[in-house]
Protein backbone atom coordinates (compact mmCIF):
# COMPACT_ATOMS: atom_id res chain seq x y z
CA UNK A 1 0.00 0.00 0.00
CA UNK A 2 3.22 2.22 -0.22
CA UNK A 3 3.72 3.21 2.73
CA UNK A 4 0.45 5.44 3.45
CA UNK A 5 -1.50 5.93 6.43
CA UNK A 6 -4.47 7.52 5.51
CA UNK A 7 -7.11 7.04 3.30
CA UNK A 8 -8.86 10.16 1.35
CA UNK A 9 -13.17 9.67 1.67
CA UNK A 10 -15.16 11.90 -0.81
CA UNK A 11 -18.94 11.18 0.15
CA UNK A 12 -21.25 11.51 -2.86
CA UNK A 13 -24.78 10.91 -1.10
CA UNK A 14 -25.48 14.02 -2.64
CA UNK A 15 -25.35 13.48 -6.26
CA UNK A 16 -24.77 9.81 -7.03
CA UNK A 17 -26.69 9.01 -3.84
CA UNK A 18 -29.51 10.78 -5.05
CA UNK A 19 -29.54 8.75 -8.24
CA UNK A 20 -31.42 6.35 -6.23
CA UNK A 21 -35.14 5.39 -7.23
CA UNK A 22 -37.54 7.62 -5.41
CA UNK A 23 -35.09 10.07 -3.70
CA UNK A 24 -34.64 13.78 -3.97
CA UNK A 25 -33.67 15.82 -0.96
CA UNK A 26 -35.01 19.40 -0.66
CA UNK A 27 -32.72 22.49 -0.57
CA UNK A 28 -32.97 22.98 3.09
CA UNK A 29 -32.21 18.59 3.80
CA UNK A 30 -29.31 19.10 1.13
CA UNK A 31 -27.65 21.30 2.90
CA UNK A 32 -28.02 19.50 6.32
CA UNK A 33 -26.54 16.60 5.13
CA UNK A 34 -23.52 18.75 3.40
CA UNK A 35 -23.11 20.18 6.89
CA UNK A 36 -22.77 17.44 9.35
CA UNK A 37 -20.62 15.41 6.95
CA UNK A 38 -18.13 17.95 6.40
CA UNK A 39 -18.33 19.77 10.33
CA UNK A 40 -19.42 16.42 12.59
CA UNK A 41 -18.19 13.64 10.23
CA UNK A 42 -15.21 14.81 8.43
CA UNK A 43 -15.48 13.41 4.98
CA UNK A 44 -12.26 15.13 3.35
CA UNK A 45 -14.40 16.02 0.13
CA UNK A 46 -18.34 16.10 -0.63
CA UNK A 47 -19.43 15.87 -4.32
CA UNK A 48 -22.66 17.59 -4.00
CA UNK A 49 -24.44 17.85 -7.26
CA UNK A 50 -24.49 17.56 -11.50
CA UNK A 51 -23.99 20.19 -13.05
CA UNK A 52 -27.31 21.60 -15.43
CA UNK A 53 -29.75 19.71 -13.84
CA UNK A 54 -32.37 21.68 -12.48
CA UNK A 55 -32.95 25.85 -11.01
CA UNK A 56 -33.70 23.70 -7.83
CA UNK A 57 -30.57 22.40 -7.66
CA UNK A 58 -28.51 25.17 -8.71
CA UNK A 59 -30.23 27.04 -5.76
CA UNK A 60 -29.45 23.68 -3.30
CA UNK A 61 -25.70 23.93 -4.85
CA UNK A 62 -25.35 27.61 -4.08
CA UNK A 63 -26.52 27.26 -0.90
CA UNK A 64 -24.02 24.98 0.07
CA UNK A 65 -21.36 26.85 -1.58
CA UNK A 66 -21.78 29.82 0.04
CA UNK A 67 -21.94 28.35 3.55
CA UNK A 68 -18.69 26.28 2.68
CA UNK A 69 -17.10 29.55 1.54
CA UNK A 70 -18.41 31.55 5.34
CA UNK A 71 -16.16 28.26 7.30
CA UNK A 72 -13.54 27.84 4.90
CA UNK A 73 -14.59 24.44 3.27
CA UNK A 74 -15.39 25.62 -0.19
CA UNK A 75 -12.19 23.76 -1.89
CA UNK A 76 -13.45 20.69 0.23
CA UNK A 77 -17.31 21.10 -2.34
CA UNK A 78 -17.28 18.98 -5.97
CA UNK A 79 -19.53 19.34 -9.09
CA UNK A 80 -20.03 16.95 -11.52
CA UNK A 81 -19.65 18.38 -14.83
CA UNK A 82 -19.42 17.62 -18.24
CA UNK A 83 -17.25 18.03 -21.92
CA UNK A 84 -20.01 20.30 -23.32
CA UNK A 85 -18.48 23.60 -24.28
CA UNK A 86 -18.51 25.52 -21.23
CA UNK A 87 -21.69 25.45 -19.98
CA UNK A 88 -21.05 22.84 -16.83
CA UNK A 89 -18.33 25.88 -16.14
CA UNK A 90 -20.45 28.50 -16.72
CA UNK A 91 -23.03 26.61 -13.82
CA UNK A 92 -20.36 25.58 -11.21
CA UNK A 93 -18.67 29.17 -11.53
CA UNK A 94 -21.92 30.70 -10.94
CA UNK A 95 -23.39 28.46 -8.29
CA UNK A 96 -20.11 29.59 -6.43
CA UNK A 97 -18.02 26.29 -6.40
CA UNK A 98 -14.30 26.05 -7.20
CA UNK A 99 -14.10 22.21 -8.03
CA UNK A 100 -15.18 20.20 -11.07
CA UNK A 101 -15.44 16.50 -11.15
CA UNK A 102 -15.11 16.15 -15.25
CA UNK A 103 -17.05 12.97 -16.91
CA UNK A 104 -14.81 11.42 -19.69
CA UNK A 105 -15.27 8.37 -21.06
CA UNK A 106 -12.94 5.74 -19.72
CA UNK A 107 -13.34 2.96 -22.11
CA UNK A 108 -13.42 2.88 -25.88
CA UNK A 109 -16.92 1.76 -26.69
CA UNK A 110 -18.09 4.70 -24.60
CA UNK A 111 -16.31 6.91 -26.89
CA UNK A 112 -16.85 5.57 -30.31
CA UNK A 113 -20.69 4.44 -29.32
CA UNK A 114 -22.60 6.99 -27.48
CA UNK A 115 -20.19 9.69 -28.37
CA UNK A 116 -19.56 8.97 -32.26
CA UNK A 117 -15.95 10.29 -31.92
CA UNK A 118 -12.16 8.90 -31.95
CA UNK A 119 -10.28 9.17 -28.58
CA UNK A 120 -7.96 11.69 -30.25
CA UNK A 121 -11.60 13.70 -30.49
CA UNK A 122 -12.48 13.18 -27.04
CA UNK A 123 -9.21 13.76 -25.79
CA UNK A 124 -8.78 17.33 -27.55
CA UNK A 125 -12.34 18.18 -26.20
CA UNK A 126 -11.25 17.25 -22.75
CA UNK A 127 -7.74 19.51 -23.14
CA UNK A 128 -9.84 22.60 -24.22
CA UNK A 129 -12.36 21.78 -21.49
CA UNK A 130 -9.78 21.42 -18.67
CA UNK A 131 -8.09 25.14 -20.02
CA UNK A 132 -11.73 26.63 -19.96
CA UNK A 133 -11.77 25.32 -16.46
CA UNK A 134 -8.66 26.65 -15.08
CA UNK A 135 -8.85 30.49 -17.04
CA UNK A 136 -12.21 30.43 -14.96
CA UNK A 137 -10.01 29.52 -12.03
CA UNK A 138 -11.28 26.06 -11.41
CA UNK A 139 -9.74 23.04 -10.30
CA UNK A 140 -10.47 19.66 -11.99
CA UNK A 141 -10.73 16.30 -11.78
CA UNK A 142 -11.43 13.83 -13.88
CA UNK A 143 -13.81 10.55 -13.83
CA UNK A 144 -12.93 8.16 -16.62
CA UNK A 145 -16.78 6.89 -16.93
CA UNK A 146 -16.85 2.87 -17.75
CA UNK A 147 -13.35 2.57 -16.16
CA UNK A 148 -13.35 -1.26 -15.29
CA UNK A 149 -15.29 -1.85 -18.97
CA UNK A 150 -12.40 -0.20 -20.49
CA UNK A 151 -9.43 -2.11 -18.21
CA UNK A 152 -11.06 -5.06 -19.61
CA UNK A 153 -11.95 -4.53 -23.08
CA UNK A 154 -9.82 -1.55 -24.22
CA UNK A 155 -7.00 -1.42 -21.89
CA UNK A 156 -4.69 0.19 -24.72
CA UNK A 157 -7.62 3.14 -25.32
CA UNK A 158 -7.28 3.54 -21.02
CA UNK A 159 -3.56 4.05 -20.97
CA UNK A 160 -3.96 6.57 -24.41
CA UNK A 161 -6.41 8.68 -22.37
CA UNK A 162 -3.83 8.76 -19.18
CA UNK A 163 -0.96 9.02 -21.50
CA UNK A 164 -2.47 12.37 -23.09
CA UNK A 165 -3.95 13.53 -19.43
CA UNK A 166 -1.50 13.12 -17.11
CA UNK A 167 0.44 16.21 -17.71
CA UNK A 168 -2.69 18.52 -17.90
CA UNK A 169 -2.71 20.00 -13.98
CA UNK A 170 -4.87 17.51 -13.36
CA UNK A 171 -5.51 17.19 -9.46
CA UNK A 172 -7.09 13.28 -9.24
CA UNK A 173 -8.12 10.94 -11.51
CA UNK A 174 -11.14 9.06 -10.27
CA UNK A 175 -11.91 5.35 -11.16
CA UNK A 176 -15.11 4.33 -11.23
CA UNK A 177 -16.55 0.40 -11.61
CA UNK A 178 -19.56 2.26 -13.41
CA UNK A 179 -21.69 -1.21 -14.09
CA UNK A 180 -20.45 -2.76 -11.14
CA UNK A 181 -19.03 -5.60 -12.86
CA UNK A 182 -15.60 -6.29 -11.01
CA UNK A 183 -14.51 -8.89 -8.52
CA UNK A 184 -11.94 -7.78 -6.01
CA UNK A 185 -9.54 -9.70 -7.52
CA UNK A 186 -10.41 -7.76 -10.76
CA UNK A 187 -10.32 -4.36 -8.60
CA UNK A 188 -6.83 -5.34 -7.40
CA UNK A 189 -5.16 -6.11 -10.42
CA UNK A 190 -6.55 -3.60 -12.58
CA UNK A 191 -5.86 -0.95 -9.47
CA UNK A 192 -2.60 -2.32 -9.65
CA UNK A 193 -1.76 -1.52 -13.19
CA UNK A 194 -2.65 1.81 -12.86
CA UNK A 195 -1.00 2.98 -9.91
CA UNK A 196 2.50 1.18 -11.08
CA UNK A 197 2.03 2.82 -14.23
CA UNK A 198 1.47 6.05 -12.74
CA UNK A 199 2.96 6.38 -9.41
CA UNK A 200 2.94 10.08 -8.97
CA UNK A 201 -0.31 9.85 -9.90
CA UNK A 202 -4.03 10.43 -7.37
CA UNK A 203 -6.14 7.38 -7.71
CA UNK A 204 -9.78 7.35 -6.34
CA UNK A 205 -11.96 4.30 -6.69
CA UNK A 206 -15.81 4.95 -6.86
CA UNK A 207 -17.61 1.53 -6.77
CA UNK A 208 -21.21 0.10 -7.48
CA UNK A 209 -22.47 -2.90 -5.87
CA UNK A 210 -24.55 -4.57 -8.33
CA UNK A 211 -22.76 -7.81 -7.15
CA UNK A 212 -22.84 -7.02 -3.54
CA UNK A 213 -18.95 -6.50 -4.01
CA UNK A 214 -18.60 -2.93 -3.35
CA UNK A 215 -16.90 -3.23 0.24
CA UNK A 216 -15.07 -5.81 -1.03
CA UNK A 217 -13.78 -3.80 -4.11
CA UNK A 218 -13.01 -0.84 -2.36
CA UNK A 219 -10.64 -2.85 0.27
CA UNK A 220 -8.75 -4.49 -3.41
CA UNK A 221 -8.42 -1.27 -4.02
CA UNK A 222 -6.78 0.55 -1.50
CA UNK A 223 -4.49 -2.51 -1.25
CA UNK A 224 -3.49 -1.62 -4.88
CA UNK A 225 -2.51 2.12 -3.93
CA UNK A 226 -5.63 4.03 -4.39
CA UNK A 227 -5.81 6.94 -2.58
CA UNK A 228 -9.27 8.02 -2.10
CA UNK A 229 -12.25 5.97 -2.14
CA UNK A 230 -15.68 7.57 -2.90
CA UNK A 231 -18.67 6.13 -1.07
CA UNK A 232 -22.31 7.26 -0.09
CA UNK A 233 -24.23 6.81 3.28
CA UNK A 234 -26.52 3.95 3.43
CA UNK A 235 -25.56 2.69 0.63
CA UNK A 236 -27.54 5.17 -1.61
CA UNK A 237 -27.03 5.14 -5.55
CA UNK A 238 -28.28 3.51 -8.34
CA UNK A 239 -29.32 0.21 -9.21
CA UNK A 240 -27.95 -1.60 -5.80
CA UNK A 241 -26.63 1.34 -4.96
CA UNK A 242 -22.80 2.14 -3.95
CA UNK A 243 -20.05 1.97 -1.39
CA UNK A 244 -21.47 2.26 2.28
CA UNK A 245 -19.50 4.72 4.33
CA UNK A 246 -20.11 3.01 7.36
CA UNK A 247 -18.91 -0.71 5.93
CA UNK A 248 -16.03 1.18 4.00
CA UNK A 249 -14.58 3.14 7.33
CA UNK A 250 -14.76 0.19 9.46
CA UNK A 251 -12.90 -1.82 6.58
CA UNK A 252 -10.49 1.08 6.18
CA UNK A 253 -9.99 1.60 10.14
CA UNK A 254 -9.84 -2.31 11.19
CA UNK A 255 -8.71 -4.56 8.48
CA UNK A 256 -6.43 -2.34 6.34
CA UNK A 257 -5.31 -0.55 9.81
CA UNK A 258 -5.54 2.69 8.22
CA UNK A 259 -6.64 5.79 9.25
CA UNK A 260 -9.58 8.23 7.67
CA UNK A 261 -10.37 12.01 9.14
CA UNK A 262 -14.05 10.33 10.06
CA UNK A 263 -15.48 10.48 13.60
CA UNK A 264 -16.75 7.04 13.78
CA UNK A 265 -19.33 8.12 16.94
CA UNK A 266 -21.05 10.27 14.28
CA UNK A 267 -21.95 8.09 11.98
CA UNK A 268 -25.07 6.56 13.07
CA UNK A 269 -26.71 9.76 13.31
CA UNK A 270 -26.02 10.60 10.12
CA UNK A 271 -26.99 7.48 8.52
CA UNK A 272 -30.18 7.88 10.80
CA UNK A 273 -30.47 11.57 9.37
CA UNK A 274 -30.16 10.26 5.36
CA UNK A 275 -32.59 7.77 6.10
CA UNK A 276 -35.36 9.97 7.36
CA UNK A 277 -34.41 12.34 4.62
CA UNK A 278 -34.23 9.68 1.92
CA UNK A 279 -37.55 7.53 2.60
CA UNK A 280 -35.00 4.83 2.08
CA UNK A 281 -35.10 2.41 5.09
CA UNK A 282 -31.87 1.21 6.94
CA UNK A 283 -32.14 -3.23 6.66
CA UNK A 284 -32.12 -4.27 10.50
CA UNK A 285 -29.10 -6.10 9.42
CA UNK A 286 -27.33 -3.86 7.41
CA UNK A 287 -23.71 -4.03 8.88
CA UNK A 288 -22.87 -0.81 11.76
CA UNK A 289 -26.00 0.68 11.64
CA UNK A 290 -28.76 -1.71 11.16
CA UNK A 291 -31.66 -1.74 14.14
CA UNK A 292 -30.41 -5.50 15.06
CA UNK A 293 -26.60 -5.68 14.17
CA UNK A 294 -25.72 -4.90 18.26
CA UNK A 295 -28.33 -6.68 19.46
CA UNK A 296 -27.28 -10.31 21.15
CA UNK A 297 -30.34 -12.78 21.15
CA UNK A 298 -29.10 -15.95 22.47
CA UNK A 299 -28.91 -16.23 25.62
CA UNK A 300 -25.57 -18.13 25.20
CA UNK A 301 -24.37 -15.15 24.01
CA UNK A 302 -25.14 -12.54 26.63
CA UNK A 303 -24.19 -15.03 29.20
CA UNK A 304 -20.41 -15.39 27.19
CA UNK A 305 -20.63 -11.31 27.20
CA UNK A 306 -20.48 -11.56 30.80
CA UNK A 307 -17.34 -13.58 30.73
CA UNK A 308 -14.81 -11.80 29.24
CA UNK A 309 -16.97 -10.37 26.52
CA UNK A 310 -16.26 -13.98 24.78
CA UNK A 311 -18.63 -12.72 21.91
CA UNK A 312 -17.65 -9.13 21.29
CA UNK A 313 -15.27 -8.19 18.40
CA UNK A 314 -13.68 -5.41 17.31
CA UNK A 315 -16.97 -3.87 15.79
CA UNK A 316 -18.31 -2.39 19.55
CA UNK A 317 -20.79 -0.38 19.03
CA UNK A 318 -19.93 2.56 21.28
CA UNK A 319 -17.64 3.26 18.37
CA UNK A 320 -19.99 3.95 16.28
CA UNK A 321 -22.55 6.09 18.67
CA UNK A 322 -24.48 3.04 19.95
CA UNK A 323 -25.22 0.16 22.40
CA UNK A 324 -25.22 -3.03 22.53
CA UNK A 325 -28.86 -4.59 23.45
CA UNK A 326 -30.21 -8.18 24.72
CA UNK A 327 -33.21 -9.05 22.56
CA UNK A 328 -35.65 -10.51 25.07
CA UNK A 329 -37.78 -13.50 23.27
CA UNK A 330 -38.01 -16.86 23.17
CA UNK A 331 -34.37 -17.81 22.77
CA UNK A 332 -33.26 -15.81 25.53
CA UNK A 333 -32.03 -17.10 28.79
CA UNK A 334 -31.54 -15.61 33.03
CA UNK A 335 -28.09 -13.44 31.13
CA UNK A 336 -29.97 -11.73 28.49
CA UNK A 337 -32.70 -10.61 31.19
CA UNK A 338 -29.95 -9.81 33.46
CA UNK A 339 -28.77 -7.62 31.48
CA UNK A 340 -30.98 -5.92 29.96
CA UNK A 341 -32.46 -5.53 33.82
CA UNK A 342 -28.85 -4.34 35.02
CA UNK A 343 -29.30 -1.33 31.93
CA UNK A 344 -32.84 -0.23 33.84
CA UNK A 345 -31.22 -0.60 37.70
CA UNK A 346 -33.89 -3.37 38.64
CA UNK A 347 -32.24 -6.58 40.71
CA UNK A 348 -34.58 -9.50 41.50
CA UNK A 349 -33.40 -12.74 43.45
CA UNK A 350 -32.88 -15.95 41.31
CA UNK A 351 -36.34 -17.51 42.14
CA UNK A 352 -37.87 -14.21 40.60
CA UNK A 353 -35.53 -14.50 37.82
CA UNK A 354 -36.81 -17.84 36.85
CA UNK A 355 -40.37 -17.19 36.54
CA UNK A 356 -39.70 -13.73 34.84
CA UNK A 357 -37.64 -15.78 32.25
CA UNK A 358 -40.63 -17.80 31.80
CA UNK A 359 -43.07 -15.39 31.23
CA UNK A 360 -40.76 -13.56 28.56
CA UNK A 361 -40.11 -16.88 26.89
CA UNK A 362 -44.06 -17.62 26.59
CA UNK A 363 -44.36 -14.06 25.44
CA UNK A 364 -41.86 -15.05 22.82
CA UNK A 365 -43.71 -17.40 21.30
CA UNK A 366 -46.46 -14.90 20.89
CA UNK A 367 -44.52 -12.21 19.48
CA UNK A 368 -40.68 -12.04 17.83
CA UNK A 369 -38.93 -9.46 20.61
CA UNK A 370 -40.19 -8.12 23.99
CA UNK A 371 -38.32 -4.79 24.42
CA UNK A 372 -36.06 -3.34 27.64
CA UNK A 373 -38.97 -0.84 27.78
CA UNK A 374 -41.57 -3.42 28.49
CA UNK A 375 -39.50 -5.43 30.83
CA UNK A 376 -40.87 -3.28 33.45
CA UNK A 377 -44.33 -4.42 33.13
CA UNK A 378 -43.70 -7.55 32.94
CA UNK A 379 -41.25 -8.03 36.13
CA UNK A 380 -44.19 -6.06 37.83
CA UNK A 381 -46.58 -8.45 36.54
CA UNK A 382 -44.72 -12.01 37.57
CA UNK A 383 -43.65 -11.08 41.01
CA UNK A 384 -47.53 -9.23 41.71
CA UNK A 385 -49.48 -11.63 40.33
CA UNK A 386 -47.89 -15.51 40.36
CA UNK A 387 -50.84 -17.77 38.46
CA UNK A 388 -50.08 -20.82 40.52
CA UNK A 389 -52.90 -22.43 42.68
CA UNK A 390 -55.65 -20.06 41.62
CA UNK A 391 -59.36 -21.16 42.39
CA UNK A 392 -60.15 -19.25 39.32
CA UNK A 393 -58.98 -19.75 36.03
CA UNK A 394 -60.03 -19.24 32.35
CA UNK A 395 -60.08 -22.69 30.68
CA UNK A 396 -60.81 -21.36 26.82
CA UNK A 397 -62.76 -19.06 25.35
CA UNK A 398 -63.90 -17.75 21.70
CA UNK A 399 -63.99 -14.16 20.13
CA UNK A 400 -66.40 -13.59 17.15
CA UNK A 401 -66.10 -10.54 15.48
CA UNK A 402 -68.15 -10.25 11.92
CA UNK A 403 -69.24 -6.81 10.00
CA UNK A 404 -72.70 -5.60 10.66
CA UNK A 405 -72.81 -8.24 13.79
CA UNK A 406 -72.43 -7.35 17.65
CA UNK A 407 -69.67 -8.99 18.63
CA UNK A 408 -69.73 -12.24 20.57
CA UNK A 409 -67.81 -14.46 23.14
CA UNK A 410 -67.84 -18.01 24.62
CA UNK A 411 -66.45 -18.48 28.03
CA UNK A 412 -65.84 -21.68 29.78
CA UNK A 413 -64.22 -20.79 33.02
CA UNK A 414 -63.14 -23.15 36.17
CA UNK A 415 -64.03 -21.96 39.74
CA UNK A 416 -63.35 -24.29 42.62
CA UNK A 417 -62.69 -27.19 40.40
CA UNK A 418 -65.96 -27.38 38.39
CA UNK A 419 -66.18 -26.19 34.46
CA UNK A 420 -68.77 -23.43 33.25
CA UNK A 421 -69.75 -22.07 29.91
CA UNK A 422 -71.76 -19.17 28.53
CA UNK A 423 -72.09 -17.18 25.27
CA UNK A 424 -73.01 -13.94 25.57
CA UNK A 425 -73.25 -10.56 23.04
CA UNK A 426 -71.68 -7.67 23.62
CA UNK A 427 -70.91 -3.97 22.31
CA UNK A 428 -67.38 -5.12 21.93
CA UNK A 429 -65.00 -8.22 22.16
CA UNK A 430 -64.41 -7.44 26.03
CA UNK A 431 -68.27 -6.24 26.65
CA UNK A 432 -69.01 -9.65 25.29
CA UNK A 433 -66.58 -11.62 27.07
CA UNK A 434 -67.45 -10.14 30.53
CA UNK A 435 -70.98 -10.66 29.85
CA UNK A 436 -70.70 -14.49 29.18
CA UNK A 437 -68.49 -14.40 32.55
CA UNK A 438 -71.72 -12.45 34.38
CA UNK A 439 -73.93 -15.01 32.92
CA UNK A 440 -71.97 -17.88 35.12
CA UNK A 441 -71.26 -15.87 38.31
CA UNK A 442 -75.56 -14.81 38.19
CA UNK A 443 -75.97 -18.80 37.74
CA UNK A 444 -74.03 -19.55 40.96
CA UNK A 445 -74.83 -16.32 42.98
CA UNK A 446 -72.26 -14.86 42.64
CA UNK A 447 -71.53 -10.97 43.92
CA UNK A 448 -70.13 -9.06 40.40
CA UNK A 449 -67.64 -5.88 40.29
CA UNK A 450 -68.47 -2.80 39.04
CA UNK A 451 -65.71 -1.46 36.41
CA UNK A 452 -64.78 2.24 37.42
CA UNK A 453 -62.25 2.50 33.94
CA UNK A 454 -60.26 0.68 31.96
CA UNK A 455 -56.25 2.05 30.79
CA UNK A 456 -54.22 0.76 28.06
CA UNK A 457 -50.78 1.27 27.70
CA UNK A 458 -48.58 0.92 25.24
CA UNK A 459 -44.45 1.21 25.81
CA UNK A 460 -42.90 3.79 23.87
CA UNK A 461 -41.44 2.85 20.36
CA UNK A 462 -44.39 2.21 18.13
CA UNK A 463 -44.07 -1.17 16.97
CA UNK A 464 -47.33 -2.53 16.22
CA UNK A 465 -46.61 -6.15 17.80
CA UNK A 466 -46.05 -4.49 21.86
CA UNK A 467 -46.74 -5.75 24.77
CA UNK A 468 -49.99 -3.86 25.59
CA UNK A 469 -50.43 -3.26 29.55
CA UNK A 470 -53.87 -3.23 30.69
CA UNK A 471 -54.85 -1.84 33.77
CA UNK A 472 -58.75 -1.95 35.32
CA UNK A 473 -60.02 -0.07 37.78
CA UNK A 474 -62.96 -2.01 39.70
CA UNK A 475 -65.47 -1.30 42.54
CA UNK A 476 -66.08 -4.39 45.03
CA UNK A 477 -67.83 -4.51 48.66
CA UNK A 478 -66.94 -0.30 49.03
CA UNK A 479 -63.58 -0.95 48.30
CA UNK A 480 -61.31 0.65 44.76
CA UNK A 481 -58.49 -1.30 43.61
CA UNK A 482 -56.46 -2.06 40.22
CA UNK A 483 -55.53 -5.46 38.35
CA UNK A 484 -53.34 -5.18 35.79
CA UNK A 485 -52.57 -7.58 32.59
CA UNK A 486 -49.80 -7.51 30.14
CA UNK A 487 -50.31 -9.09 26.46
CA UNK A 488 -49.50 -8.40 23.02
CA UNK A 489 -53.49 -8.54 21.99
CA UNK A 490 -55.37 -5.77 23.74
CA UNK A 491 -58.31 -8.12 24.82
CA UNK A 492 -56.55 -11.06 25.90
CA UNK A 493 -54.45 -8.22 28.24
CA UNK A 494 -57.53 -7.07 29.41
CA UNK A 495 -59.04 -11.02 30.24
CA UNK A 496 -55.96 -11.26 32.17
CA UNK A 497 -56.69 -8.37 34.31
CA UNK A 498 -60.19 -9.38 34.75
CA UNK A 499 -59.15 -13.25 35.97
CA UNK A 500 -56.73 -11.98 38.64
CA UNK A 501 -59.54 -9.76 40.10
CA UNK A 502 -61.93 -12.33 39.94
CA UNK A 503 -59.78 -14.66 42.38
CA UNK A 504 -59.15 -11.29 44.69
CA UNK A 505 -62.73 -11.48 45.36
CA UNK A 506 -63.61 -15.03 45.44
CA UNK A 507 -65.39 -15.34 48.54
Amino acid sequence: MGGRTEIEVLDTTLRDGEQTSGVAFATHEKLGIARYLLEELGVDRLEVASARVSDGEYDAVRGISEWARKKGLLDRIEVLGFVDGGRSIEWIKNAGCLVMNLLTKGSYRHVTEQLGKTPEQHISDIKATIAAARKEGLCVNIYLEDWSNGMIHSVDYVFQMMDALKDEGIRRFMLPDTLGILSPDETYQYCKQMTDRYPDLHFDFHAHNDYDLAVGNVYAAIKAGIRGIHTTVNGLGERAGNAPLTSVLAVIHDKLKLKTNICESKIYHISKLVETYSGVRIPNNKPIIGDNVFTQCAGVHADGDSKSNLYFNDLLPERFGRVREYALGKLSGKANIRKNLEALGINIDDASMMKVTQRIIELGDKKQLVTQEELPYIVSDVLKHDANDQPIKIVNYSLSLTHGLRPVATVKIEIDGELYQQTAAGDGQYNAFTKALWKIYKQLNKPIPELLDYMVIIPPGGQTDALVHTTITWKFNGKVFKTHGLDPDQTEAAIKATVKMLNLINI
